[in-house]
């Protein structure tokens, strides 16, 4: 018989633990006579106490039942007994796997790295406030990215969420674009909206945009700026001008953290304009406390013709 585990789940936000926990525990006890464990509840913990088996199974079920916090006050019967039926029957998670598990989408799938680059950057994220990293398209950067900044939002470790990115596709020209302001920069943000749109539900993402604390902005819009207590994802940052990026990364203020993503093959700033992105890693290579990852075509996680249409590039670049 396997020794007993104990997991630590914390959960700062008290409607959140409300919505877990039930009315007078009303959840905690159908949990634990489901799966036989000791689960206790005080102030902002979550502690799940049995088989590690069922501990582990029981931690992927309250990080389902997070997930779907916002969508009622309380946590439906019929949602309940569908959650518990969905972690009976998935495959009990090792601890190394369920440190990997990065979210979990609105829809219950789970977010875990699927390369060992993707691994190392899910790594460096957790234990470096300045990450730098490159690579083609769909290795996951953004994606993953987003994901750690909304598990650090919801943890309350960070107090907002700042996604940005050159917006060069309009020549950084918005104000010739029709409409207001949103109209303007959507169409280029849209990838980020994309990532919060699966991990977060839509109630959850409009009251965070209501209290600011999720923005999704251009990055000539973070000139002058002081950004404390954030978690900051700088997307498309090939685009960045050496000028655009310095201005980025002397934002940086206390307690925030950002992430730096690009793709050097895709630059499209003038022939003549060296990318941000390029010369930042040249500039920063040695200094201290910041992380670098690099990502190939064998991360490519999107369809599997992107991978063989990113080698076919790279070949015909390379003539």
């Amino acid at each position: 018989m396997s020794a007993p585990a104990q997991i630590t789940i914390l959960i700062p936000d008290p409607a959140e633990m409300m919505f877990v926990t039930g009315n007078n525990d009303a959840n905690i006890d159908r949990i634990e006579r489901e799966f036989g464990v000791k689960i206790v509840s005080r102030g902002a913990e979550l502690r799940i106490m049995g088989d590690p088996g069922n501990v582990a199974r029981v931690g992927e079920l309250v990080s389902a039942m997070r997930t779907i916090s916002d969508r009622d006050e309380n946590l439906r019967k019929p949602a309940l007994e569908r959650l518990i039926g969905d972690a009976k029957d998935a495959p009990i998670s090792t601890p190394e796997l369920m440190r990997d598990v990065v979210a979990t989408t609105v829809r219950g799938k789970r977010i875990t790295p699927q390369s060992p680059n993707q691994r190392s950057y899910v790594e460096a994220i957790r234990s470096h406030d300045l990450v730098f990293a490159t690579g083609p398209a769909g290795t996951g950067k953004s994606y993953l990215a987003v994901a750690l900044g909304v598990a650090a939002l919801r943890d309350r470790k960070v107090a907002r969420l700042i996604l940005t990115r050159p917006a060069v596709e309009a020549g950084e020209r918005l104000g010739f674009l029709p409409g207001d302001l949103t109209e303007k920069i959507d169409p280029y943000l849209r990838p980020l909206y994309d990532a919060l749109y699966e991990l977060m539900p839509p109630e959850r993402f409009t009251r965070a945009m209501e209290r600011g604390e999720i923005e999704v902005a251009p990055l000539a819009f973070m000139r002058g700026r002081s950004l404390n207590e954030a978690f900051i994802i700088l997307d498309e940052a090939q685009n960045a001008t050496p000028a655009q990026m310095k201005m980025f990364l002397t934002r940086l203020g206390y307690g925030a953290q950002a992430v730096v993503n690009g793709d050097v093959t895709q630059v499209d700033l003038e022939k003549d304009q060296r990318s941000g992105l390029v010369v930042a890693r040249e500039i920063l290579k040695d200094v201290e406390g910041i992380a670098f990852v690099d990502f190939n075509e064998r991360d490519v996680v999107r369809h599997e013709l992107v991978a063989r249409i990113v080698r076919a590039y790279d070949r015909y670049e390379k003539k």
